[in-house]
């Protein structure tokens, strides 16, 4: 290789390199200003200086309420969940290779909402067990998933496929479920199927921070293990990646945030889908793309739940946004994979 070959290589590196860079820090500039938008409007708006001041702890009449009780908490609540949501989908579409596998799609998803509304209209159990719960069911159900999908070798599409009829069977689960429960439950259910940030609270929140401080370090110390996956089974095994090692810890930190994330807002529709193409698109190829799709992932839940706020006559819950945006989008996906022969 001549030293021009090798000098335009490193030229490319860095140009991918400050793109990179750049796209990531207008996404974070984006999600601070959809941050204080959220905590500035409702249905009063305050001054800057009254929220500054009653963030820091100053006792303002009607203010601190509005903001530290019922703002600030769903402001949390979607910067977190929409982070979750978004490195989880990218890292599932990465590792498998397929824009369809993410944990909406796959059943993982369906796994946590089953046990959270059995929790929600059988045990009328608390917070805390609710998101334990979804937690359990989250890690069962791709456990299970894994194990159908693993033959005598693993399959990508085998994989998608039992996760597709698994969600299926999951969501006949959760239907059974509001069916028999009683009337007084079936309305906060269906609320939080149809994932919302209305009514977060703060003393919900700290397993979702948690989580995620832990988890998405993890997943980025794995990301060049999981660029490697993305070459495909025999070419990483070859590289020296024990695959099964690499998957299992890329899994279990996923579904850990999806889980939390979901049992916190319920499961928002398509932000797991879309966040990582979103983040590719803008990024490009040959980067690591987890920072952005976690804050795109981010920009998304706020900006859907600032919509579905103000921007129609009825106030309407943020999964029911992100699921007009996602949509067209899946279908979209399925008729190119289609013509392509990838289905």
């Amino acid at each position: 290789m001549t030293n021009q070959a090798i000098e335009y290589i490193i030229a490319g590196r860095r140009r991918r390199h400050r793109r990179g860079m750049l796209v990531t820090s207008l996404l974070a500039v984006l999600a601070l200003i959809l941050c204080c938008a959220m905590l500035l409007l409702g249905n009063t708006i305050y001054p800057v200086t009254d929220v500054i001041r009653a963030l820091s702890g100053e006792e303002l009449k009607g203010v601190s309420f509005a903001v530290n009780i019922i703002r600030l908490p769903r402001m949390l609540a979607g910067l977190f969940a929409g982070f979750a949501f978004g490195i989880a989908g990218y890292t599932f579409q990465t590792m498998l290779r397929n824009p369809l596998a993410n944990p909406n799609v796959i059943g993982i998803t369906s796994g946590s909402s089953a046990a959270a509304v059995y929790c929600i209209v059988i045990l009328h159990a608390s917070g805390a067990v609710i998101s334990l719960a979804s937690v359990i069911a989250g890690l069962a159900t791709v456990l299970l998933i894994y194990v159908l999908s693993r033959g005598k070798t693993f399959s990508i599409g085998r994989l998608i496929l039992i996760g597709i009829g698994l969600q299926a069977m999951l969501d006949a689960v959760i239907s059974y479920l509001l069916l028999i429960s009683s009337e007084k439950d079936v309305p906060s259910a269906i609320r939080w199927l149809t994932g919302s940030l209305n009514g977060s609270q703060m003393r919900e929140l700290p397993p979702l921070v948690i989580i995620v401080i832990i988890c998405t370090p993890i997943i980025i110390l794995l990301s060049k293990h999981l660029s490697i996956l993305e070459l495909g089974e025999q070419s990483a095994t070859s590289l020296g990646i024990s695959t099964d090692k690499t998957r299992i810890a890329l899994i279990v930190s996923s579904v850990c945030m999806v889980a939390i994330a979901t049992a916190t807002t319920g499961p928002i529709a398509f932000v797991s889908f879309l966040s990582g193409p979103i983040a590719k698109r803008l990024v490009g190829t040959g980067a690591s793309n987890i920072l952005p799709a976690g804050l795109v992932g981010v920009n998304l839940v706020l900006a859907s739940d600032l919509i579905g706020q103000f921007a129609f006559e009825y106030r309407f819950p943020v999964g029911i946004i992100t699921g007009l945006l996602g949509a067209p989008y899946l279908i979209f996906l399925l008729i190119r994979m289609n013509r392509k022969g990838e289905l």
